[in-house]
């Protein structure tokens, strides 16, 4: 295909018009021979069933009077007749040879490789001797209906064969002489023919060049003056030879109307002018390059002026949207990008001549492409303007980024929309000074509440507290009464511990630490709240060191973060499920380490890092202050620990049968030292 391509349209054409000649003469030789062919083999066959039938039509009465003189006389005759004829004999009803026409005897298994038909019919068959083919015709002979014997003949294919031959032969030899008329004439055509497309290339090739001055060489003849006789000097067209008039725009005469090429050919076509002197298809392509060439010529030099504007311009508009802060951005009808600035391909992560032409899809992730692609079809559709504040959390892990987002419709001259240009601020730091501005004024109404709950609450604790001590001391020590009565004062002391914890909070005082049993703390705890957690079918696992640690801390605080812990726990399961709490001591760093897990539906990864924020919380309005985990930040941090989360829950802390609703699970651990101040000392031995 290349090579054919490279050759010359020259050679093109006599190769086409070669292949067209030699196609058509061997379409027409093939149908012309094998017409023939046919014909011959038809004829022949059509004369050996003549001289079969004639042969058995005379054969009845010497078959009869079994006069073998005149059968042998009637096959000699047969042979004689057609030199095509290769043999003949004759066949009584026994099968048995009477005459034949061989001299060298006759050949045995030529006697069963034919047999006539049944009833009145010839067969024929073909019998290939490995010298000749020979069509061989079996006619019955019949005397009153019955048979009395057989003729054979036997026709030479091969003679037959060589007649179509040489009319072949004769036809191929025509055909022949036809291609070589057929290529004299096409060169001498194409050569004709190529000479005025090769000044038609020379044309374009100066065009191509940038040279739009040239015209086509050929002088143009039956110019309209000279056809009309026109002394009109005014008109464009009487000093132009190069042109024809209805390329040319203004013309005067009365029939060429006021409008411009092409449309003035409308009225042209009837003109004589044009009638007498319009040329070829090749003549007019090369006067529409020249008139093509002049109005390139002119559209060219106003492209260059419109385009230093444009340049000037863009150069412009490029340097102030690059300097710009903000990610500028114009997006298309097809949501394609048409034009970013410098701040916009930064945040891509990639440069400016990459992202064109790419959609929100290509640069994003589904979750933040979609939405993007929502809002420029809602713009593009409706033509709205989009003022509005998003969050993003990128994807490495950084501080939650905000952005003032404003997308505009763009419109054509038409009034039609053609894009979208899209501003985005980031406001991040912004948003972080309101929220500093928010937690202040939230940690100041924490201090008055803490002010007021401490004057307010303490008050009637008090009393509950005091009359729960009075009302022990009227009863006996070993009833049930006195035993509630104890669990009141005890539970009203924790109260006022609570109280004086959310004071603590709002004050940041210290705790009064003494010596106590790690595991013990966690115990009550869990005995506590252990009867409630089964009524939500939640079952509690302990696992706790059996050394039994004792730290330096304040009892009724931890006990406040392992109630914490607890609560949140149970919570987190409203289906039921497992919470396991282990112990670990280690000797070497002393410290001890409580890790509280639970199979509940665990914490998102955009939470997990403002747990312990104070006000924090993802339960329903009403239902937590958002304190308890800050609280219990607070406590842990005071004797010198530290608290951690991980949600999902690691495989391997809770070994037993998990409920098949049960979430993702959350683990805190909480490790505190033996010896706040004293964490990285060893161990005494023996210890």
């Amino acid at each position: 295909m290349n090579t054919l391509s490279r050759l010359r349209f020259r050679t093109k054409i006599n190769l086409g018009i070669t292949a067209i000649v030699v196609l058509t003469a061997l379409i027409i030789a093939i149908f012309v021979t094998s017409m023939a062919s046919d014909a011959l083999v038809q004829e022949a066959r059509k004369r050996g069933r003549v001289l079969a039938g004639n042969l058995a039509l005379r054969a009845v009465d010497p078959l009869l009077s079994v006069d073998l003189l005149q059968l042998k006389t009637m096959v000699d005759e047969v042979t004689e007749v057609d030199e095509d004829i290769v043999y003949a004999f004759i066949e009584d009803d026994r099968d048995r040879i009477l005459v034949h026409t061989f001299n060298g005897g006759f050949p045995v298994d030529l006697k069963t490789a034919n047999k006539a038909g049944t009833g009145n019919r010839m067969n024929i068959i073909t019998i290939d001797t490995g010298i000749e083919k020979i069509y061989d015709f079996a006619a019955p002979v019949f005397l009153a209906g019955k048979p009395i014997g057989t003729v054979r003949i036997g026709l030479s294919r091969t003679r037959i064969q060589q007649v179509t031959n040489a009319l072949i032969l004769a036809i191929s030899a025509l055909t022949v002489v036809a291609l070589a008329i057929a290529v004299l004439v096409s060169t001498q055509f194409a050569k004709r023919i190529t000479a005025r497309i090769g000044l038609l290339r020379e044309h374009a090739e100066e065009i191509v060049k940038g040279n739009l001055d040239v015209t086509h060489t050929r002088r143009t003849v039956n110019v309209c003056r000279e056809i009309r006789d026109c002394g009109n000097i005014d008109c464009p067209a009487w000093k132009d030879d190069l042109r024809r008039c209805w390329y040319i725009s203004g013309t005067q005469c009365p029939d060429c109307g006021d409008s411009d090429y092409p449309d003035k050919l409308v009225n042209c076509r009837n003109c004589d002018v044009y009638i007498s002197s319009s040329g070829d298809e090749i003549q007019e392509l090369a006067e529409t390059f020249d008139v093509m060439a002049t109005t390139l010529k002119y559209h060219i030099e106003d492209l260059e002026s419109a385009q230093k504007n444009i340049l000037r311009q863009q150069k412009l508009l490029r340097t102030i949207l690059n300097v710009s802060p903000d990610q500028v951005s114009l997006v298309g009808t097809d949501l394609k990008y048409m034009a970013v600035n410098a701040a916009f391909a930064r945040s891509c992560g990639m440069p400016e001549e990459d992202i064109i032409g790419r959609r929100d899809s290509d640069l994003f992730g589904d979750e933040l492409s979609k939405p993007r692609r929502d809002e420029l079809i809602n713009v593009l559709s409706s033509g709205n303007i989009i003022n509005k504040e998003d969050s993003f959390n990128p994807e490495d892990g950084n501080t939650l980024q905000w952005f003032h987002t404003i997308r505009v419709p763009v419109y054509d001259e038409d009034q039609n929309i053609t894009g979208v240009l899209s501003t985005a601020r980031d406001i991040t730091q912004l948003k972080s000074y309101q929220s500093q501005l928010i937690q202040s004024q939230k940690m100041e109404s924490v201090g008055k509440l803490a002010g007021g709950v401490a004057h307010e609450i303490n008050t009637p604790l008090g009393i509950i507290l005091g009359y729960a001590q009075l009302l022990q001391e009227d009863v006996e020590k070993d009833s049930q009464i006195h035993k509630d009565l104890a669990i009141m004062e005890k539970q009203a002391r924790f109260c006022r511990k609570i109280v004086a914890d959310l004071l603590g909070f709002s004050r940041q005082t210290a705790s009064d630490k003494i010596e106590m049993c790690f595991n013990n703390s966690i115990l009550e705890v869990v005995q506590l709240v252990n009867h409630t957690f089964k009524l939500e079918n939640v079952k509690i696992i302990t696992e706790l060191d059996d050394r039994f640690p004792i730290i330096q801390g304040d009892p009724e605080k931890l006990k406040q973060v392992w109630l914490n812990l607890l609560s949140n726990a149970m919570e987190a399961m409203s289906e039921g499920g497992v919470v396991k709490v282990i112990t670990r001591l280690d000797t070497r760093d002393l410290t001890i380490t409580a890790f509280f897990a639970d199979t509940g539906y665990g914490i998102s990864k955009k939470n997990i890092d403002s747990i312990f924020d104070p006000f924090f919380s993802t339960k329903p309005v009403g239902k937590g202050t958002g304190l308890g985990l800050s609280v219990s930040f607070g406590i842990i941090q005071d004797h010198g620990g530290k608290i951690t989360v991980t949600s999902p829950l690691p495989e391997g802390i809770i070994d037993e049968e998990i409920p098949e609703e049960s979430g993702p699970g959350t683990l805190f651990t909480i490790t505190l030292p033996l010896e706040p101040g004293h964490e990285n000392e060893p161990l005494p031995s023996g210890s």
